[in-house]
């Protein structure tokens, strides 16, 4: 394994030594430490990755009830390409499995053993409209493991799991072609409008969820807080703010019918990055999502508000039950 930032995690472990105070003493802490710089956007190890990921979808009545909750798991590889190559990074998913309401757990056959490449681009849109390059046919005829078919708004549960995935791992924790990203934190306190700001991303999926779909970030901040520790991994702590976001969909549940929704969403959390390796090794997030939509053939729109919540989590080398 390459050995970028080894030092930066010996000097880690300094600081957290003295920062943990014993009974009685009063020399305060040695700050200087904690005034250092990083190189946050130094290339990652070239050691396969494996991650796992959970998001919870809650929907909640008006009157402040939780009424629903959908649970989706991923679990991720990432093969690395070798360096000065131009490739890209290989990501496999090994299993993904939903929960539906009070449904059991399920998993999701066509998901298993997909491997596709990570297309990092300026813009994140490949040539055919997509996110990341990632295949929006792979998504449009999902059955669970039991031949049932997914509803749109699920399979655009499962596409939005990977999306989440790489704007996390990679858009966040990665250099920013251009500047305004995580190569812009030096010291602790750092403070940067991130490149994604008031970027606005196609949202369409298949015939289900139309073209002009989409969703437009708010003033996206990328912040330095500190250091932390994660399975004993020295790392580098990160917050991120998405802003005032908004999204508006076309989605044709059945056919001759066109729902048209709009609405806005405020996402934040925090992004651990072991300082040895440079990759992730945790990420959460919190979303308040709220949608009015307008369907054929009704007076009232309709009004819906949905709390998401994911962490993901770096389990090379870990044993799985």
């Amino acid at each position: 394994m390459r050995t970028y930032g080894i030092s930066m995690v010996v000097t880690a472990s300094v600081v957290f030594t003295s920062l943990c105070f014993g009974a009685g003493q009063t020399t305060p802490p040695e700050d200087s430490l904690l005034r250092q710089t990083f190189d946050l956007g130094a290339p990652r190890s070239g050691d396969p990755q494996a991650f796992e990921m959970e998001t919870r979808v809650l929907t909640y009545a008006l009157d402040g009830k939780r009424v629903n909750t959908d649970v989706l798991k991923l679990q991720l590889k990432c093969t690395p390409a070798k360096a000065g190559t131009g490739e890209a990074d290989l990501y496999t998913c090994t299993r993904f499995a939903v929960q539906f309401g009070a449904g059991p757990e399920v998993e999701v056959p066509a998901m298993a053993g997909w491997s596709y490449p990570f297309q990092s681009t300026a813009t994140g849109i490949d040539a055919k409209g997509q996110v990341f390059g990632i295949d929006h046919a792979k998504f449009e005829k999902l059955v669970d493991a039991n031949g049932q078919p997914l509803p749109i708004d699920k399979k655009y549960f499962v596409y939005n799991t990977f999306i989440d995935f790489h704007a996390f791992c990679n858009v966040f924790a990665e250099p920013a072609e251009g500047g305004k990203g995580i190569q812009d934190l030096k010291r602790i306190g750092d403070k940067v409008v991130h490149a994604a700001a008031f970027t606005e991303a196609p949202v369409n999926l298949g015939a289900g969820i139309k073209e002009g779909s989409t969703f437009k970030n708010g003033e996206v901040t990328l912040e330095f807080k500190g250091l932390s520790v994660v399975d004993g991994a020295a790392c580098a702590l990160m917050t991120y703010d998405s802003g005032e976001s908004s999204f508006q969909m076309v989605v044709t549940p059945m056919p001759n019918m066109e729902v048209r929704s709009v609405g806005s969403s405020h996402y934040k959390g925090d992004i651990h990055i072991d300082l040895a390796t440079r990759w992730v090794r945790k990420v959460t997030m919190d979303e308040l999502v709220v949608t009015e939509s307008t369907v054929p053939g009704m007076a009232n729109k309709i009004n819906a508000v949905i709390e998401r919540t994911t962490t993901i989590r770096n389990v090379t080398g870990k044993s799985r039950d």
